[in-house]
């Protein structure tokens, strides 16, 4: 049955039902799209993990971007903090010689990081929910680099805005690039190369919605479905009438390096 034909109820029920484990949004196939960054993220990574001794990927994930990889250094490591993520980057990973480490360092006060200062040449991480500074330049060798894409400010706001109404301009800048480079450059870090794009997303029916809020759980913080039906059924509505939903993520690749 076409996507257009379902209820409300059917659609809703099928997301609520769906797996959340790892960092993969298969599910949304045929139901949500998002335009890639022209750097190609995955292409970058995987070229540098060829050409160092040893890497830390922080907050990995189910591990999938680093599972890709077709050659890995002789040490690896990933660190994730949700434990069925855990799980599933070890079930991924361990075959591959990569250990994963247990830590959670998303929170507002987070744990350092457990390796010895200057472990490693290369520090990575896919979309990082806080980037900490001072403990990434911590454990990078000096000469090494960290290399990561970020969610930008502003990230899907017209979906975050659906729910939660405007959001005030401190809370739209947040993620900014030029801030976070502000902030590494304190913690000893200088700049190798900054880019950043907006990309169209779009959502073809409210399960995609409802699924990818249950994924991104920072977007409309303790979002349910029974918290916030009446929007829901707005938004099943809207996209009936007008077509796909349609919104705009920001993204920015950073490169930095610890001074030899």
């Amino acid at each position: 049955m076409a996507l257009m034909d379902r209820s409300f109820d059917e659609l809703v029920a099928e997301a609520v039902a769906a797996p959340m484990s790892g960092w993969d949004f298969g599910w949304l196939e045929g139901r949500a799209t998002e335009e890639r960054p022209s750097w190609g993220y995955a292409g970058l990574l995987h070229a540098r993990l060829a050409t160092v001794d040893a890497a830390l990927d922080l907050q990995t994930g189910g591990g999938e971007v680093l599972a890709a990889a077709p050659e890995l250094p002789r040490l690896a490591v990933a660190t994730e903090g949700w434990p069925p993520n855990v799980a599933a980057a070890t079930a991924l990973l361990h075959p591959r010689g990569v250990a994963v480490v247990a830590h959670d360092d998303s929170g507002p006060d987070p744990a350092p990081l457990p390796f010895a200062d200057a472990a490693f040449d290369l520090v990575t991480s896919r979309h990082p929910v806080v980037p900490r500074w001072a403990e990434i330049a911590r454990v990078l060798r000096p000469g090494g680099t960290y290399l990561a894409q970020h969610v930008g400010p502003a990230s899907v706001f017209e979906l975050v805005e659906h729910f939660l109404g405007p959001q005030p301009d401190e809370v739209r800048r947040g993620r900014h690039p030029d801030d976070e480079v502000a902030a590494a450059r304190e913690a000893g870090l200088e700049l190798v190369d900054l880019r950043a794009e907006r990309l169209r997303v779009e959502f073809r029916d409210v399960g995609a919605v409802v699924w990818f809020l249950r994924k991104v759980v920072w977007l409309v913080p303790g979002f349910t479905v029974d918290a916030y039906r009446p929007a829901l059924h707005t938004l099943h509505d809207l996209i009936r009438t007008e077509g796909p939903f349609v919104a705009h993520s920001a993204r920015h690749l950073v490169e930095l390096r610890r001074p030899a």
